[in-house]
């Protein structure tokens, strides 16, 4: 036994090690554990289920509603209900008690006030008629940064401000699939077919100029004759919340990365970087939504390659620490390698053809520090914001309490009903998430504005 005294790692009995140890470990026990974390996935995920197995999203009170939803004061609202019996009214839980509403019911009252209320007043968010959805991708390699959080909470942000939001989770891991309850049985329910389909359709054309130049076509497999009858409304599928939509993942969509290199190294002149972007496009999804938030996995592979090609905004969340700024600085340096090296690559073909050469654009592209800690990374987060400047957003996402204990329970913090909290506790932990929704919300409409504004001056 070491002194009290010592530090624990000295005096360790080799015998008392051993017989701690347990036997060695075998593929087998892989199968075993992930099959006790399968259960027990299960089990946690199961919590705030309905009798039918899908979640529920709570109901939002008269004070929340007014407070963080709809910009009127309470005793109007009130007013308005009592004035139009034909909108929803509202449930209470006792006799004469407040009032709760499902976000249905918020999303038509709010389409109600946007249409008689006040016109000073910005019920609906501004979304600039004949613009296609913004694409948002949320990356970096970095693990344990808050990607699929970020991720996750905008598009529960967005969905609570009125915008029509559809995620469309690219990590085989599939935590923002379980994050909104979605049921992936394989790949063929993931964008792997539509990524599938794109390459299909690159081939169909090659084939035709292999054949009027007399060349034997390329065999099309099982799986590309399969994919082709696939499009993207197959796979979307809706969630517990009404004006959130999803494409799911699950652990064999991490095949694509496998097969995407065999399909590229069989037809030089697939854009695979164009996949998504094309079939999105194709089959009208970007003027369905308002937004597509993509969680990218935690790796630049060709499925990040393809959520970051697709994007108009790219976020990337990053901790306030030597290690986190160093791995996000090196994420930048790969993606300016990679990107370049595509364009060098077409932009080589397109000048021996006489051809527009091509270069990859994102409207706005910003850092955001998340799980910050004012009291300990104050002076390495103003060192970052002095390095990089307009990159790194000033908002920096405060780690409180409401975070840890929302997901404990499985849920984002607007599905968490504030009564199961501390009110401060609840209000300092959304204030946290809806400070980063509106810096995102500038980058949001400042793009929107650029391309209405470019829009009209090319209509004159």
């Amino acid at each position: 036994m070491s002194s009290p005294d010592l530090p624990p790692y000295v005096g360790i009995n080799p015998d008392v090690a051993l017989s701690e140890l347990g036997g060695p470990t075998t593929t087998k026990g892989f199968a075993q554990i992930a099959a006790a974390c399968s259960a027990g996935r299960d089990d946690l995920a199961s919590r705030g289920l309905q009798e039918d197995g899908r979640r529920s999203l709570r109901l939002f009170s008269t004070w929340e509603i007014t407070r963080y939803l709809i910009p009127v004061a309470p005793a109007h609202f009130r007013r308005v209900l009592k004035g139009n019996p034909e909108l929803p009214q509202g449930q209470s839980e006792t006799e004469g008690g407040a009032k709760w509403f499902t976000l249905e019911e918020v999303l038509r009252l709010r389409a109600h006030f946007a249409a008689q209320g006040s016109k000073t007043k910005d019920y609906l968010p501004y979304r600039p008629k004949g613009q296609p959805a913004k694409m948002v991708a949320v990356a970096n390699f970095k693990g344990g940064v808050g990607k699929t959080s970020t991720a996750a909470h905008l598009a529960m942000s967005a969905a609570l401000d009125g915008y029509k939001v559809l995620v469309i989770d690219l990590d085989s891991q599939g935590s923002m699939t379980s994050i909104f309850g979605g049921k992936v049985e394989d790949e063929w329910q993931t964008v792997f077919p539509l990524m599938a389909r794109h390459y299909a359709g690159h081939l169909q054309a090659e084939n035709h100029r292999r054949i009027d130049r007399g060349d034997a076509p390329i065999p099309m497999d099982d799986t590309l004759t399969e994919a082709q009858g696939i499009k993207a409304q197959d796979l979307i599928q809706t969630t517990h919340w009404p004006n959130i939509d999803l494409i799911g993942a699950q652990l064999n969509l991490y095949w694509a990365e496998f097969q995407v290199p065999v399909w590229r190294m069989q037809g030089r002149g697939w854009k695979l970087w164009d996949a998504l972007t094309d079939v999105l496009e194709a089959d009208g999804v970007l003027d369905q939504y308002d937004l597509v938030f993509l969680d990218t996995p935690p790796a630049l592979g060709y499925l990040t390659i393809n959520g970051l090609a697709a994007a108009d905004i790219l976020l990337v969340p990053t901790g306030a620490s030597f290690l986190e700024f160093d791995s996000t600085g090196r994420f930048f340096d790969m993606l300016h390698t990679t990107f370049q090296s595509i364009e060098e690559g077409e932009n080589l073909a397109a000048r021996a053809l006489g051809r527009p050469e091509m270069a990859f654009q994102w409207d706005a592209v910003r850092t955001v520090v998340t799980r910050y800690d004012g009291s300990q990374q104050a002076e390495l987060a103003g060192l970052m914001q002095a390095y990089l400047g307009k990159t790194l957003s000033p908002h920096r996402q405060d780690f409180t309490a409401l975070i840890g204990q929302a997901g404990e329970q499985v849920q984002g913090i607007y599905e968490a009903d504030y009564r199961n909290f501390n009110r401060d506790t609840y209000a300092r932990g959304r204030e946290a998430f809806d400070a980063t929704y509106a810096a995102f919300k500038r980058l949001l409409l400042g793009t929107w504005r650029r391309d209405e504004l470019a829009a009209q001056e090319a209509a004159e």
